[in-house]
């Protein structure tokens, strides 16, 4: 079984989320999704609307998803890699080369976004009230 991970926030889930899993998932057997606890966002400076529980729970009502498991630290992934035996690490190419020093344990792939949407930009519009 050929299993693929991939890690993010997934705050305010959009159809560019919804496509990175998909095709996340075409690349194999099993997908993990690894999210951010509050505790790791708040520590990036970040605070996501929903929280961890409610975004690991619409993560995992997702066709595309077959396990949903924190990410606590940026360290975990070579552990979890490893651990989880992982075959494809998955990002958006937003992240282009930042996690190349994982290509000694799987194969990683950077694929392309959504143009046109992002959390931000949900996040920025819902704050000047554009919808």
């Amino acid at each position: 079984m050929k299993k693929v991970i991939t890690y993010g926030t997934f705050d305010l889930l959009h159809i560019g989320h919804i496509r990175i899993l998909e095709r996340a998932k075409q690349l194999g057997d099993h997908l993990t999704v690894a999210v951010s606890t509050d505790e790791f966002n708040a520590s990036k400076g970040k605070k996501a609307y929903y929280s961890f529980e409610h975004r690991k729970a619409i993560l995992e009502a997702i066709k595309y998803v077959d396990e949903v498991i924190p990410e606590a630290t940026w360290d975990q992934k070579i552990e979890n890699i490893v651990h989880l035996n992982i075959d494809v690490f998955v990002m958006g190419d937003d992240w282009e080369g930042k996690f190349d020093y994982l290509k000694e344990y799987c194969e990683v792939l950077y694929l392309p976004r959504t143009e046109y949407i992002s959390t931000t930009t949900i996040k920025n519009d819902l704050g000047r009230n554009n919808i």
